[in-house]
């Protein structure tokens, strides 16, 4: 039996100080690998950034001092940002994002002040790293300058002053009535006269040099401008080699006879170390609970705490794995290839592409063939059914709880493919379908079509003779951000079951690869997963924890808790989506003694966990076939019967898996360009309905029909029937010939 504390975070720690200048709060601070982050009492004040153990150490020892006139502030994500001074960073964590803002404010606002006080200003650490020469030269130009216009302001009072005196003599001078005074009056503007050429020569000399001084320095600053554009431009260079010559290595260890190891995985592990109770780590999102496992003394329990982490595996025995689950991916046995032809080892710079192309959105960018893989888009929506045993188990629960848990590992499930694969689907044509019939195998039928080309959206049906019935429909939005590209896919996944009449509806959480500038890419999914039983109302929370280079969790985490209509929590289910998920069913909860902080604790007492899912292991040689499941292997096998419209028809991407990309691309912008042609045509022809005064009919999928559902209310495409019936009958007549 394990114990569950839910303990809840304190509130932002952030105070006010008597000062404009004064900020006092908790943080946690980077330490080490060993320890990780840990929390700290920092004090801001006078331009100074202190930091100690404990409140109760500001009257006799401080930890460390941050100069704020020369630090160097930068805001991350997740309530972290770094400080630098001096080489040294300081990487920081706040309570929550409004208290990570408060934090930064009070310290640009203590940094601004800092600087201003200093004698020299222009000296401030944001300026960037200069050459001390280059300081003393730039500082005494200035110098010169600001010299030189004193003299300009001088000599233009001199000016003013003398000319002045000589408008007021000759004003004199033409009032003169005697004879006798005009020559001592003459003598006086003469003077005057000379004063004022005297101080105009000067003034006209003090403008040549300021001018003379100027212009000089104008071309070295030009000069200096145009080699630092040069710079940029050789950098730009040297970063395109970089990732050629990162690319030729990776091929040349691929190639190399020594043993693959783990470190070849593509994702950055951190370090690992033992949990210690006492450590206080927050790293996720305020707004989701979830659970960490702690060893009690007794191994036979566990603690599980929420402080919005999650929870790590424990056993490994699972009394609902029984019948369907072998782990062997059993797509092997049933007389399907199992290899396609080694990938290519092509060159290409994926920077020298998408350097232009940043914010835009990816399925727009004209790509070739060397960064996708012999796969559509249809195709990796049907691998999200390589676990589909997952579902008939489900389909024999009498709970719902229990069938919920199984839902949730089959949504985390769909994620395992993808933790190698990199390489970016096809775009589907418009018209476009796949299907996947596996009825003797595993009892369900699949059918896939692309519905529109922009925004790219498909329409999905599975019908399983086991009990269940799964659709969705999804639209890909992806975007490309500079170092990494964002996949975010929209829509909802329906799964109802036969005999319960239960129905769960779900999301996708975003996927992200990393990497693109240079690098090995590398993907990740982070987001969070609302399953909801729109029967029984039970709700399932899922939270995919994106992978952070400081945190001590586990890579590819992933937390859960399933609840019942009243919100009670009944399992806790956690795991890793690359490779597999528990469930630890709750007996009991209670109440406990208030915490450190003052909070009442949740307890929570729970069976061990048993295995939901586990990840097949790949097939031999997956890492020349662009690691490809099992089953995927066999999306591309040829099949009778199919509609002239299935992906597995299409020319470019049949020579892609055959390894020959030049053809593969020539065939790509055949394709596109006869898919733009049949666009231009359908605008023209809605244009002419328009100008007839009728109103024009937009395209309608084949096999889908925009339906809304009775139970959740969403309007959505659903399959209208007919595909099956065609496929039997031979009669493909109304499909498009798009290839």
């Amino acid at each position: 039996m394990t114990e569950l504390v839910v303990r809840t975070l304190p509130s932002p720690s952030g105070v006010q100080g008597p000062g404009p200048d004064t900020y006092k709060g908790w943080l946690f601070k980077w330490t080490n690998y060993l320890k990780g982050y840990q929390r700290r009492w920092f004090v801001l004040s006078n331009g100074l950034l202190s930091y100690y153990r404990t409140q109760a150490e500001m009257a006799h020892t401080c930890r460390g001092t941050i100069t704020l006139a020369t630090v160097h502030i930068e805001v991350g994500d997740t309530c972290h940002f770094v400080l630098t001074s001096g080489g040294r960073s300081y990487h920081l964590k706040a309570y929550s994002e409004g208290e990570c803002q408060r934090w930064v404010s009070a310290l640009q606002q203590a940094k601004a002040n800092a600087t201003q006080m200093m004698p020299h200003s222009d000296d401030s650490g944001d300026e960037g790293p200069l050459a001390q020469p280059d300081r003393a030269l730039i500082q005494g130009a200035l110098k010169t300058l600001a010299s030189k216009l004193e003299d300009l302001s001088t000599c233009n009072e001199l000016i003013g002053k003398h000319g002045a005196a000589l408008q007021r003599s000759l004003s004199e001078l033409e009032d003169l009535r005697a004879p006798t005074d005009g020559a001592d009056k003459l003598k006086t503007v003469n003077e005057r006269a000379t004063l004022f050429r005297i101080t105009s020569n000067a003034m006209i000399n003090a403008c040549q040099d300021f001018v003379d001084l100027a212009d000089a320095h104008s071309r070295r600053w030009q000069r200096a401008l145009q080699y630092e554009r040069e710079q940029r431009h050789h950098l730009e260079e040297t970063i395109e080699q970089l990732a050629k010559q990162h690319n030729s290595l990776e091929r040349a260890w691929r190639e190399s006879p020594s043993t693959h190891n783990k470190g070849a995985e593509g994702t950055p592990e951190g370090e690992s170390s033992e949990e210690n109770e006492d450590i206080e780590f927050f790293d996720a999102m305020e707004d989701s609970p979830a659970f960490i496992t702690v060893p009690a003394d007794d191994h036979s329990q566990h603690r599980h705490l929420s402080s919005n982490q999650s929870v790590t595996s424990g056993s490994l025995s699972s009394n609902w794995s029984q019948d369907d689950n072998d782990g062997s991916g059993s797509y092997l046995r049933r007389g399907r290839r199992c290899r396609i032809p080694d990938k290519p080892n092509y060159s290409l710079n994926l920077w020298s592409i998408m350097k232009n192309c940043i914010g835009k959105e990816l399925s727009k960018i004209p790509m070739p063939v060397n960064f996708n893989e012999p796969l559509s888009m249809l195709q990796r929506l049907t691998e999200d059914l390589e676990y589909s045993e997952l579902l008939d188990r489900a389909a024999r629960c009498d709970s719902s709880l229990e069938q919920m848990c199984l839902v949730a590992a089959f949504s985390v499930s769909s994620y395992s493919t993808t933790v190698h694969r990199t390489g970016k689907p096809f775009n589907p044509l418009l018209g476009e379908t796949y299907e996947l019939d596996r009825v003797d195998e595993y009892g369900y039928r699949s059918i896939c079509e692309q519905i529109s080309h922009h925004p790219p959206a498909a329409a999905h049906h599975v019908i399983s003779q086991r009990g269940w019935t799964l659709w969705q429909e999804i639209t890909i939005d992806s975007k490309f951000r500079g170092k990494y590209i964002s996949i975010m896919p929209l829509g909802n996944i329906h799964l109802k079951f036969h005999a319960s009449g239960n129905h769960y509806v779900w999301s996708k959480v975003t996927s992200t690869v990393h990497n693109i500038i240079v690098g090995k890419l590398w993907i990740d999914q982070s987001g969070d997963i609302i399953i909801m039983n729109h029967r029984s109302k039970d709700k399932c929370h899922l939270k995919f924890s994106p992978y952070s280079y400081f945190s001590r969790d586990v890579p590819r985490k992933v937390t859960g808790v399933v609840m019942d209509g009243e919100s009670c929590a009944h399992y806790i289910l956690s795991g890793t989506w690359d490779d597999k998920m528990e469930s630890a069913k709750i007996i009991e909860s209670s109440h406990g003694c208030g915490g450190s902080e003052g909070k009442q604790k949740t307890v929570y007492q729970t069976l061990p966990p048993k295995l939901l899912w586990k990840k097949y292991p790949l097939p031999e040689n997956a890492e020349n076939m662009h690691y490809f499941s099992s089953l995927a292997l066999t999306l591309n096998e040829p099949e009778d019967g199919v509609a002239p419209t299935d992906s597995r028809l299409r020319p470019d991407q049949q020579l892609m898996e055959a390894g020959l990309w030049d053809e593969a691309n020539a065939e790509k912008q055949r394709l596109e360009e006869r898919q733009r042609l049949e666009r231009r045509k359908r605008e023209a022809q809605a244009n002419l309905t328009l100008e007839e005064g009728k109103e024009a009919e937009s395209y309608q999928p084949l096999w889908f029909e925009k339906r809304t559902d009775t139970e959740t209310g969403e309007s959505s495409y659903m399959y209208k029937g007919g595909y099956w019936e065609a496929k039997d009958r031979q009669d493909w007549s109304q499909c498009p010939a798009i290839f």
